[in-house]
């Protein structure tokens, strides 16, 4: 007898689906929320959840990220939501959902649902991508094998150079086979003891220190103080600098512990010959994983890709090319991805196109506003630049720091406490 864990906020609902599906032999549990639905899951390993969106402690496409990221999506998910969007949808798909409800919602749409989910196969998870695949490039080759023996003697690596999916093919590196992965900024709820005793042996991930909010800096710093006990291996990528962290609230002393050892990836400039093969892996990574469609690069495409200016922000080179890649295969409109594509989605003049098309808009605005408009594009990249350090800006504009205080909040321009002014 099939276990479908049903979780939703409002008990009416619960218990109509519940009366629903007993009648059509199914075994039926119960979670009001997602605290709860954690819970059952774990114990019971249902063969199907019927899980709702709109929930009041973690909303239903934040649980289904977490059971995504820390591989518990091993049974099909059927997300159901009175509020539904096609952006909604589409976001819940792409993050394992196997099919997506409205309310209310009818009884054959919903069985028929359920017996299609019950039916489906989930095929095994493929294996991630590792820099393994790129090692025939020697430099690639070199970064792995610092980035193994730091990992080899310290709980925590911190990776410079590159977030997100580039970030991460640099940390599945380092999972040993069959271990536990956890990627921390899916967890939205306060992180136990019990959650991280489950993975232990495992790796603990963060694609982007910056893009961490409050309770999951809290997270972070919880787990680093339980690594070594628990024998997890913990690395966090970031290419923001610390200083700027700081600036924006995140505390000293985890900003200290994260930033001990720290492994950055080797610039792409000067390896123009092998560009074309590190994207090819890309895109193939990308159509296995079926995250685009079935695309492939044409020989003029990958020479396109040769003559990029790779040169300039070396450190979000990684990041810029992954991205890149995945741009490609999602726009193209034929199968073979053209020279004209890369051109279109990354023009050789690339260099100077963003900041002129920044500023272009400002020609058509009154005098006044294009000019507070310009000082505060220009503060707010020399703030930047500088890591939010408010004597160094002074410095660089030219301007007495009083007077630059009053003319950054002026302009609305948001600054970390440390540097309000009292």
């Amino acid at each position: 007898m099939a276990i479908i864990l049903v979780v939703d906020d409002e008990v009416g609902i619960r218990e109509l689906l519940s009366e629903i599906l007993i009648d059509e032999g199914y075994d039926v549990r119960l979670a009001e929320n997602a605290t709860a639905a954690r819970k059952l899951r774990n114990e019971l390993r249902p063969d199907l959840v019927l899980l709702d969106i709109w929930m009041p402690d973690t909303d239903g496409i934040s649980l289904l990220k977490e059971w995504h990221a820390g591989g518990q999506l091993n049974m099909p998910v059927v997300m159901m939501s009175g509020h539904g969007t096609i952006d909604t949808a589409v976001e819940a798909t792409r993050f394992g959902a196997f099919d997506f409800l409205e309310k209310p919602i009818a009884l054959q749409k919903l069985l028929s649902s359920v017996q299609k989910a019950l039916k489906h196969d989930t095929p095994p998870p493929r294996a991630p991508l590792t820099l393994e695949a790129f090692t025939r490039s020697a430099f690639v080759k070199e970064f792995k094998r610092r980035l193994e023996q730091a990992a080899a003697k310290a709980p925590v690596v911190l990776l410079k150079g590159a977030t997100g999916g580039m970030a991460e093919i640099c940390a599945r590196t380092l999972q040993p086979p069959r271990a536990p992965w956890l990627d921390l900024s899916a967890v939205s709820s306060a992180l136990s003891q019990e959650m991280l005793e489950k993975i232990s042996g495992g790796v603990l991930f963060v694609p982007d220190l910056s893009a961490l909010g409050k309770m999951q800096q809290m997270n972070l710093a919880f787990a680093v103080d339980r690594l070594e006990k628990l024998n997890l291996q913990l690395i966090a990528a970031s290419v923001a600098a610390f200083p700027a962290l700081a600036e924006a609230g995140w505390d000293h002393k985890l900003l200290a512990r994260l930033g001990e050892v720290w492994v950055a990836l080797p610039p792409l400039a000067g390896h123009a010959d092998e560009l074309p093969e590190i994207a090819g892996l890309l895109l193939s990574n990308f159509v296995e994983r079926g995250e685009v469609p079935p695309r492939r690069f044409s020989t003029g495409a990958l020479n396109a890709l040769r003559t990029l200016p790779w040169k300039n922000h070396a450190e979000a080179s990684w990041t810029t090319l992954y991205a890149l890649v995945r741009n490609l295969a999602l726009t193209a409109l034929e199968e073979d991805i053209s020279a004209e594509d890369v051109s279109r989605v990354m023009p050789q003049d690339s260099e100077a196109s963003p900041q002129l098309a920044s500023l272009l808009p400002l020609l058509d605005q009154p005098l006044r506003e294009a000019r507070d408009a310009f000082e505060k594009l220009y503060f707010e990249h020399h703030l930047r630049l500088e890591g939010g350090n408010m004597t160094r800006l002074a410095e660089r504009s030219g301007l007495e720091r009083t007077h630059l205080y009053r003319k950054l909040k002026q302009l609305d321009i948001k600054l970390g406490k440390r540097h309000e002014e009292p």
